[in-house]
């Protein structure tokens, strides 16, 4: 059957219109390129009989003067094909271990053929062999390995050309080159393209490092680590290290390079600072202005000196403006108080001009005079607080001697006053100083000579004293200050009272009967300041025979008042008591709460909503200074940039390990607000299995989410990688946790519209917290109200049908995501559907298809997880319903012993994997690569078994003896064995 008859002109009219079918893309170097080679490829055509069957062939076409040339192979109607087309020889650069196959081909609708459908196929199969050297025309089989079967998205019929597009990737490439292969096994197909390539990070500037081009690794190596080179005039302690991913980016720059001083980064350079600005260490800030009272110098300055007459202080920064001595203190002033005391206080005024300098301090020098001859007042003088290093305008003077004249000298200094010089003197004392000189006469203070009783009852007494003299000349009168007590030897309870008095007597009422008191006074004297105190002076009150009357009635107020006293203690603690029993509920009576009680507090609101998203970031989420973040390891890659391990060690908090989420430079403003929303999303809510907030970083150049850390990453990744290793019990035990807080946000009128394993973490206790906040949105105030998209990606193979239709979200459309959670938790990780396309997933929901129960799955799990299928979101159970039917399950364990029925034919093959449809597996590794364990393709090879009749003939024991060790492995094998048994020529691998 003639492929290009039938689909010839078809091709070209497609070719003319459209040109050239592949666009080159930045960041490929492109290996081979069957487009644009523009000659005869000279490509190996072989076939299992070359005498008598027709292989691929060569279609030549003439497009601008060109040659296109495609190939094409449609023997439809012939049994048992098996027809090779073979590359030339492709030789790879020696970095490049990974390596993409990008085909563009037609595939003709096997329908189309009337009976030789019955033979026909709708794939091909792509293979590789590596080789050090060109081996011409040989053609072996046997050496080329399977890269992949090809499936068309777009089948083409007889009046239609639809042309698909496939990448594959061929890994570990370690020889010189390779070949390609592609083998037909009776399909109608028409190749119109093949591109090689690998990708490269591109020699770039980053931090003022620059790094070469680098060849993107592979999976054995995603981050391949370069070393950077510094730009000119620019340094770093150690070289800086940036990342390429394999789809070649660059990532995780480690360290960067700083401008030398006297130079500043402008556009990835360092420049010299422009003339009148300076730099004067390496680092990434950039020149700053000649500060105050400097010398502007040319470009380049790493500093800028002082001007004549203005200096630097050894504890100010280089970099700080030059300041000047201060001027003189002003207004000296001195007060005389208390003068019998030989006190004075001086004060004075600032200095007019401090040299713009904040540090200036005084220090008092004193110095006493008799006639004509002066000298320092020496240590007998004392100066309150001190008398240098003052920062207070004023001090006080005491100790001074009477009828003296005192001269008082205040100095202003301030960190640079030691510069000062003159004649050929380095330090001297500056000329800031002001002077005061006083006279002081004093007398001596008055003394008490005499105290005596006047007159005393039972509660009062009558006293008056003497003084030795009264100043002759006083400008304030004498004060006195008695001060009285009981006698009692218990010293540790004692009560002074104090009375300042203007005369020398006194009466004191209100003293207790029949008691003694002891009484001193002193004298507060004029200008000559306190005196001394008095001798200590006992009197005692007079008792009365009506006092054992007046006992009695104080006694019965001391009883009265112990009673009033002891019902008050009652009334407190009955209050207290019922306080305690209102707060005694703790979280574990929640379940035996009315529904009332249950109603969350708050209600999730949309930080989309707000004007400004900053302030929903700031208004949820708590700021935190870059400072208090460091930053450890990348564990994985987001949308919008790398997610760290680290450390957040906020002052008066413990230091805690945290995930750090990163906004990759270049960022718009629109990416940075999608970014920081997630924080203002996360910010509102507090439950154990939701992920918590730490905090954002919003006010500096890099954005930061910082959220507590799950040390054992996505669920799904966990699950896969201990496959076979927990009990259903730990498996439902896991369940709930996601189910409660999914119950959480449904409280709140959330909608997570993205509920998948992946959007779980797990930390080191296994419990496991809803993330991923990304794709949510919210809930109108009707609980059955829905948010509808305007568009944008949606999870197909989680998402409930309601929502792919019409993109209209509830809590109903999140618990059908969570069945499939479910299927993914039982399943340890498997993917939901396997491999089939997300075409074929939306055509077999709509079909009433529902996965099958996992292996080993409990009944009464399987059946909660068809229960969140119910194609009406009406009837589906809402989040607290399944939280109360997962603690049932879990509150009896015999419950989880009924095992689903399991159906081994339904998911051990897919059709885009098998050898054709409903036939047989034609080897062990094809069977091994449909159920995903190819891993153990050269167990089976050692072991001898090297057809699939002596696979059917296994038993468990046999697989054991291979060396498949793992449970859920061992599982897996074996009922794939079963329901290869049970398999019939004639049955449908995958029935709907």
């Amino acid at each position: 059957m003639d492929f290009s008859g039938g689909l010839g002109p078809l091709l070209f009219s497609y070719v003319l219109i459209n040109g050239i079918l592949i666009t080159l893309q930045t960041k490929e170097e492109v290996l081979l390129d069957m487009k644009a080679t523009g000659g005869e490829l000279g490509w190996l055509t072989w076939s299992v009989d070359q005498g008598g069957r027709e292989g691929w062939e060569v279609v030549q076409k003439t497009l601008n003067g060109s040659q296109f040339y495609t190939y094409s192979v449609c023997n439809v109607g012939k049994l048992d094909q098996d027809n090779w087309l073979r590359t030339t020889f492709i030789q790879r650069r020696p970095s490049a271990s990974r390596v993409f196959v990008e085909l563009q081909f037609i595939v003709r609708d096997c329908n189309s053929f009337g009976e030789a459908s019955m033979t026909c196929k709708e794939t091909f199969n792509l293979f590789a062999s590596e080789s050090d050297a060109d081996v011409g025309t040989t053609f072996r089989k046997g050496q080329f390995q399977k890269v992949a079967t090809i499936a068309p998205d777009e089948i083409t019929g007889k009046n239609e050309l639809r042309i698909n597009t496939e990448t594959r990737v061929v890994e570990n490439l370690s020889r010189k080159g390779f070949y390609l292969a592609f083998q037909d096994i009776g399909a109608c197909i028409a190749l119109l393209s093949v591109r090689v390539y690998y990708k490269t990070c591109p020699a770039t500037v980053k931090s003022l490092a620059s790094f070469s081009e680098t060849v993107a690794g592979g999976e054995n190596q995603a981050l391949r680590e370069v070393s950077g080179v510094c730009v000119e005039n620019a340094v770093s302690e150690e070289l800086p290290r940036n990342h390429c991913t394999m789809d070649g980016e660059w990532v995780v720059l480690v360290g960067q390079c700083q401008c030398k001083p006297g130079h500043e980064e402008i556009k990835d350079a360092c420049q010299e600072c422009q003339a009148g600005f300076f730099k004067a260490s390496s680092s990434s800030d950039m020149c700053e202005p000649c500060p105050a009272n400097t010398q502007r110098l040319e470009s380049g300055a790493l500093v800028c000196p002082c001007m004549d007459g203005f200096y630097l202080a050894p504890s100010d920064p280089p970099t700080g403006p030059c300041s000047a001595p201060p001027s003189a203190p002003r207004d000296l002033v001195a007060t005389t108080t208390q003068l019998s005391a030989g006190k004075l206080l001086l004060s004075w005024n600032t200095p007019e001009e401090t040299g713009g300098r904040s540090d200036v301090t005084y220090n008092v020098e004193c110095r006493r005079c008799e006639g004509t001859v002066c000298q320092p007042c020496g240590e007998k003088i004392h100066y309150e607080p001190a008398s240098t290093g003052l920062t207070d305008t004023k001090v006080t003077v005491s100790e001074l001697d009477a009828h003296l004249n005192y001269t008082f000298t205040v100095e202003a200094h301030s960190g640079v006053s030691q510069f000062v010089s003159q004649g050929t003197q380095r330090i001297i004392r500056p000329p800031s100083t002001s002077a005061l000189t006083t006279s002081l006469h004093y007398t001596d203070p008055p003394k008490i000579t005499a105290m005596q009783l006047v007159e005393r009852t039972h509660t009062s007494m009558s006293l008056s004293w003497a003084v030795t003299h009264r100043p002759q000349v006083a400008t304030r009168p004498i004060r006195y200050q008695l001060t009285y007590r009981k006698k009692d030897d218990n010293l540790d309870v004692t009560t002074y009272t104090v009375l300042i008095l203007e005369k020398d007597t006194v009466q004191i009422n209100e003293l207790a009967p029949g008691t003694a008191y002891l009484f001193r006074v002193q004298a507060l004297g004029g200008d000559g300041g306190p005196g001394g105190f008095s001798m200590e002076k006992q009197f005692e009150t007079l008792s009365e025979a009506s006092l054992a009357g007046n006992t009695a009635i104080i006694f019965g107020a001391a009883v009265g008042g112990a009673a009033m006293l002891f019902i008050v203690f009652v009334v407190l603690f009955l209050r207290k008591r019922r306080k305690n029993s209102h707060t005694r509920q703790g979280a574990e009576d929640t379940y035996f709460s009315s529904s009332e009680q249950l109603k969350p507090l708050k209600t999730y609101v949309d930080p989309h909503t707000y004007e400004d998203p900053n302030i929903a970031v700031l208004k949820f989420a708590t700021e935190i200074h870059p400072s208090h973040i460091t930053k450890q390891k990348v564990i994985g890659a987001g949308e919008f940039g790398e997610v760290y391990r680290g450390i957040l060690k906020v002052p008066g908090r413990k230091e805690a390990t945290v995930a750090i989420k990163t906004l990759k430079p270049g960022y718009s403003e629109k990416q940075r607000q999608d970014f920081l929303s997630e924080a203002s999303i996360m910010g509102q809510f507090s439950h154990q299995n939701i992920i918590r907030l730490e905090g954002v970083v919003t006010k500096f150049k890099h954005a930061m989410i910082v959220t507590e850390y799950m040390e054992n990453g996505a669920l799904d990744k966990y699950l896969r990688d201990h496959d076979g290793e927990f009990s259903s019990f730990q498996l439902v035990g896991m369940l709930r946790g996601i189910a409660a807080g999914m119950k959480y946000l449904s409280d709140m009128s959330y909608v997570h519209r993205d509920l998948a394993a992946r959007n779980i973490l797990v930390n080191n206790t296994l419990e496991s917290k809803v993330s991923d906040f990304g794709l949510s949105r919210v809930l109108e105030d009707d609980p059955e109200g829905t948010y509808t998209t305007s568009g944008g990606k949606i999870p197909i193979r989680w998402t409930a049908p309601e929502a792919i239709a019409y993109r209209k979200f509830t809590s109903a459309s999140d618990v059908w995501s969570f069945g499939i959670v479910m299927w993914e938790v039982m399943a340890f990780g498997e993917r939901p559907y396997w491999d089939m396309s997300n075409h074929e997933v939306m055509k077999a929901i709509n079909e009433a298809f529902r996965l099958p129960a996992p292996m080993d799955c409990p009944s009464a799990v399987y059946q909660l997880m068809l229960q969140c299928w119910l194609q009406e979101r009406a009837k589906r159970p809402r989040f607290g319903d399944i939280v109360s039917l997962l603690d049932k399950l879990l509150r009896s364990p015999e419950s989880l012993k009924t095992i689903a029925d399991f159906d081994p034919r339904i998911s051990i093959r897919l059709p885009s994997t098998s050898g054709s449809d409903g036939s047989p597996f034609r080897s062990v590794s094809e069977w091994l690569e449909s159920i995903k364990m190819s891993q153990y393709s050269e167990n089976f090879t050692c072991a001898g078994i090297i057809t699939m009749d002596q696979v059917l003939q296994m038993k468990n024991e046999d697989i054991k003896n291979i060396g498949v060790r793992l449970p859920g492995h061992l599982k897996r094998i074996a009922y794939s064995i079963l329901g290869l048994k049970d398999q019939t020529s004639t049955l449908s691998v995958f029935a709907v």
